[in-house]
């Protein structure tokens, strides 16, 4: 049997881990990213939920304090804005908020789809934190997620995007109350929405070829 990569192991610890701390906070009726933004010491939940994901995922855990050898470190990492800020985001390819209420698999339901926000790196930290309050106050679609630091190689060029999500593609007047709203927090600019089935098909917008659904 082959051995297992520890820094592969270490990724996939890490968004594990962070996943679960974000539930975890949630539960509690917190989010993390206003801990952080606001500089709240959440240290005592932090080593909670740590216990937990190493009492569940013994080897994940391990190969984390492989990679950063002690717990204070992730903890003075994600208090220093990884996960929460994009450009200080580097063991994950994204950061994801759903709206309340809605279930975390709801973004792969073929019926899904997205409005597709490309920025600039040095704007990505002010458009991300404005789509996601907007989505924490249900304001928005189901879901949203954007491209972090950490290097891609799928990504095509240096932009980084932000995905809104919405329930139905076919709801046209929802997917377009939702277009509304972007334009509201400053997105003017025509951008495109395309759905799932098309991503789940793995199309991608290339010369010649279009793949958005709509376009406002």
């Amino acid at each position: 049997m082959a051995e297992v990569d520890p820094e592969a192991l270490a990724d996939v610890g890490y968004g594990i881990f962070e996943h679960l701390l974000n539930k975890g906070l949630r539960a509690q009726g917190k989010y993390l990213y206003a801990l952080v933004e606001q500089g709240v010491n959440f240290n005592p939940e932090f080593e909670v939920i740590f216990g937990q994901f190493a009492a569940e995922y013994p080897q994940l855990a391990g190969a984390l304090i492989g990679r950063f050898e002690e717990m204070d470190t992730i903890y003075g990492m994600i208090r220093a804005g990884e996960g929460v800020i994009p450009s200080k985001t580097t063991q994950m390819y994204w950061i994801v908020q759903d709206a309340p209420d809605s279930p975390p698999e709801a973004i792969e339901d073929e019926n899904a789809g997205k409005w597709l926000i490309f920025q600039e790196p040095d704007q990505v930290d002010v458009s991300w934190k404005k789509v996601r309050d907007a989505t924490v106050e249900g304001t928005l679609g189901i879901s949203t997620k954007v491209s972090t630091a950490k290097p891609n190689p799928e990504s095509r060029d240096n932009r980084k995007v932000i995905y809104v999500y919405t329930k139905d593609w076919a709801d046209e007047a929802d997917v377009m109350r939702v277009r509304q709203k972007l334009k509201d927090l400053g997105f003017v600019d025509r951008i495109g929405y395309k759905r799932n089935i098309e991503t789940f098909a793995g199309e991608y917008a290339k010369k010649g070829k279009r793949v958005t659904y709509y376009s406002a």
